[in-house]
């Protein structure tokens, strides 16, 4: 499928760019988001481009390959956001975008191990230079942590069922392919949920799990969070992609301590419970996309946006 950026409009709409501007893609993908960037803050801008994926990152070079005078290319983890920005020379940035989830390269290609509609290994590392699998996680993690693993990451109600079935099997044979492992879950996880058919595939859920896991995805948001906010200026932007619950509830909850951040001094507390706002929210409930835009891109279909501009 052919990749489109989700909320692209949107997405610029909120980040406001002006000529000039230093901004950061946390996410850079093939490019998409990117380019429409890169047109806003024109030459005298500067964009840092993070990208844990060699490949992405080398199609996304050629797709940019106009604006090279403008990018700085950093092939890594956005939880490493400030070290590298500042490494560049640059203390503070104008908006940064974070547009989370799966590419459509990762998706398509079984041998990146992320969806269970083609066979490949299992594998889901957003960045192949790590080094746990998904297939070292279902193989070798202990029955509890899987249960743990599954019930939070997946929010799976049949994670304790799930685990122990898994741990059974793999004392025979350990689970080596995408299709091979979705076929077993699909096989012991109960057709109905809820009192009525699902339409998800049962492995649905522990996919999901898995590739939390695997890199590690809430905690590095936390982490790059907090170091987004240091960097922006005050009038900063910041731009939030969500595509499921857990990484909208923490992008939510990071944002609404900054609202009503806690007083530090005993003595202001003694007269109010919050000190000055140090975010303004400029989206009062989640953007998310139209029925039109989910039509012509079903992987939008989960998507929410949160944008925040720093006082």
């Amino acid at each position: 499928m052919e990749h489109v950026s989700v909320l692209k409009g949107i997405v610029q709409k909120y980040l406001d760019l002006k000529e000039g501007d230093r901004v950061v893609d946390a996410t850079l993908g093939l490019g998409g988001h990117a380019e429409d960037m890169l047109k806003k803050i024109a030459k005298d801008g500067k964009l840092f481009a993070f990208e844990q994926d060699e490949r992405n990152l080398t199609e996304a070079k050629k797709r940019l390959s106009t604006y090279s005078e403008q990018i700085v290319y950093i092939h890594d983890n956005f939880r490493y956001l400030k070290t590298r920005v500042t490494g560049e020379g640059s203390d503070k940035i104008d908006a940064i975008l974070f547009d989370l989830g799966l590419s459509s390269p990762h998706v398509d290609d079984p041998e990146r191990g992320f969806s269970f509609m083609k066979d490949g290994p299992l594998d889901m590392r957003f960045d192949p230079r790590g080094s746990l699998t998904a297939a070292d996680v279902v193989n070798k993690y202990s029955e509890e942590d899987l249960v743990k693993i599954f019930f939070e990451y997946g929010e799976e109600k049949y994670a304790r069922k799930a685990a122990g079935r898994i741990v059974e099997r793999r004392a025979e044979k350990p689970f080596e392919s995408t299709i091979e492992f979705a076929e077993f879950l699909e096989g012991i996880m109960p057709k109905k949920r809820s009192g009525k058919a699902s339409k998800a595939h049962p492995a649905t859920r522990i996919f999901q799990a898995l590739r939390i896991e695997v890199n590690d995805e809430l905690t590095v948001l936390k982490e790059a969070l907090e170091q987004a906010f240091d960097l922006l200026e005050a009038g900063g932007r910041i731009v939030v992609i969500s595509y499921h619950s857990l990484e909208d509830r923490i992008v939510k909850q990071f944002f609404k301590k900054l609202e009503k951040p806690e007083v530090k001094s005993p003595e202001e507390a003694l007269y109010r419970m919050h000190g000055d706002p140090l975010v303004e929210k400029l989206t009062k409930k989640p953007v998310v996309p139209s029925p039109e835009e989910i039509e012509q891109n079903p992987r939008a279909r989960s998507a929410k946006l949160r944008a925040y501009k720093k006082i």
